[in-house]
C-alpha cells in the first residue's frame, strides 16, 4: 500500500472527523423520511454545534467565508445533456461565497482541512441553479445517518467512539485517508470543488442523464505545507483571493461527469472511474471579492436543490438531507442577526 493510501492511526481518526464535519459542510439531514422519534433537520443542525455553543448568528457549517460576484460564460456544450438555459451560449450572472468547512467563523485558515464555495447562477428568464461544493473528492460516509454518526461519534469522549463508527462505516477510512495525506494550497483560487451528489440531467429531446459536476481552477497549483500555511496569519485565505481578484478575474472550467450504468449514483461516498465522460460546459469568472457582512452572499442559502428547468435530484438522499438542514441552520440564524457582527456604520447585517 503506497503511503497516500495509508490510514492515519485511529488516535487521530476524531480529529479529523471534527475539521471534516464543517467540511462536510452544507451535507445534512432531511426530515420527512424518518420517525420524528428519531433524527430531523435540527437535530442534525444541533449536532454541528461545538462545545461551547453555536456562533450565533453564523450559518451553522461553513461559518466562515466571504462573497464574491462574477460570470458564467456557456460554451453551449452543456445543452446536450440538458435543456437548461444556463447551458445555452452566453453569460449569466454569479453571487458566490468562498468558505470553510468550520462551525468557527473566528478559526484560523491554516487549520481547516476542507474548503468549499457556494455558487447561484441566475438566467435572464429568472430561473436559479444553486450549488454548494467542497473540494475533497468523494464524501466521508455513504448515507445521511452515517453522517449524523459520524457528527456524534467525532464528539464522543468514549474512548472507543470512533473505533466503533468506523467499524459500522468502513468507508470513512478512505476518507480519512485522503484528508491526512492531500496537499494543501495557499489559495482559495487554486481548488477544484465537487458537487459530490449526482443529480439528473434532461435535454430538449428527453433523454436523461445522470450526473455530477465540479469546478477546475485555471490558476497553478502551488502545494505549501501546513506548517508554513500557519505562518500566513489567520485569514490568509481571503487575503489571497482578495489581491487577486482586484490584480486579475479568476476562473474555473464548469465539468460535468456521465454516470456510466451500474454507477453509484446514490452514494457520494464513492467516487466514479476517472474515464467516465466529462463535458466542459463554460467557464466561472469571479470578477469580486467582498465581506460577507456587507456582501451579496450573506441572505443566500446555497440549497442544492434549487435547480433550473433541466436539472433534477436524483436517487442520491444527500440533497434533500442537505436543504432541510439548510433551511433550519437559514431560520436560525437569521433570527439572531442581532449578534451578527455589525458594520463600520453600525448597522446591523
Amino acid at each position: 500500500m503506497s503511503d497516500s493510501h495509508r490510514s492515519p492511526p485511529l488516535g487521530s481518526l476524531a480529529l479529523i472527523a471534527v475539521v471534516i464535519a464543517g467540511g462536510a459542510a452544507a451535507f445534512a439531514y432531511t426530515a420527512g423520511w424518518f420517525s420524528p422519534h428519531r433524527l430531523t433537520p435540527m437535530k442534525m443542525v444541533e449536532a454541528f454545534a461545538p462545545p461551547g455553543g453555536p456562533a450565533l448568528g453564523h450559518r451553522r457549517n461553513h461559518a466562515k467565508g466571504i462573497c464574491f460576484t462574477g460570470e458564467f460564460e456557456a460554451n453551449g456544450a452543456g445543452s446536450e445533456i440538458s435543456k437548461a438555459v444556463v447551458f445555452e451560449k452566453g453569460e449569466y450572472p454569479v453571487v458566490g461565497r468562498f468558505n470553510l468547512g468550520t462551525q468557527d467563523p473566528n478559526v484560523d485558515d491554516a487549520t481547516v482541512r476542507v474548503r468549499g464555495i457556494g455558487l447561484q447562477i441566475t438566467t435572464p428568464d429568472g430561473q436559479v441553479w444553486r450549488s454548494a461544493m467542497i473540494d475533497p473528492p468523494f464524501f466521508p460516509v455513504s448515507t445521511p445517518q452515517a453522517f449524523y454518526d459520524l457528527l456524534k461519534a467525532s464528539k464522543d469522549k468514549a474512548a472507543d467512539a470512533m473505533k466503533n463508527f468506523i467499524a459500522a462505516n468502513p468507508e470513512f477510512s478512505h476518507f480519512a485517508s485522503w484528508a491526512g495525506s492531500a496537499p494543501w494550497t495557499a489559495s482559495y483560487a487554486e481548488e477544484p470543488y465537487n458537487s459530490l451528489n449526482s443529480f439528473v440531467m434532461t435535454n430538449k429531446e428527453g433523454e436523461q442523464k445522470t450526473v455530477r459536476w465540479g469546478i477546475v481552477p485555471e490558476a497553478r497549483v502551488v502545494t505549501v505545507s501546513q506548517d508554513d500555511l500557519k505562518k500566513l496569519g489567520p485569514n490568509f485565505l481571503d487575503v489571497d483571493i482578495a489581491k487577486r481578484v482586484a490584480a486579475a478575474p479568476q476562473r474555473w472550467k464548469l465539468v460535468v461527469i456521465v454516470a456510466n450504468p451500474g454507477d453509484p449514483t446514490a452514494d457520494p461516498s464513492k467516487e466514479w472511474p476517472a474515464d467516465r465522460r466529462k463535458i466542459d460546459v463554460g467557464t466561472l469568472t469571479v470578477t469580486k471579492i467582498e465581506p460577507e457582512a456587507d456582501g451579496p452572499c450573506r441572505e443566500i442559502n446555497f440549497d442544492p436543490t434549487v435547480l433550473p428547468t433541466g436539472i433534477t435530484t436524483s436517487d442520491d438522499p444527500f440533497p434533500a438531507a442537505r436543504s432541510a438542514a439548510y433551511m433550519k441552520s437559514y431560520d436560525l440564524r437569521t433570527a439572531e442577526s442581532k449578534y451578527y457582527p455589525r458594520t463600520a456604520t453600525g448597522e446591523k447585517q
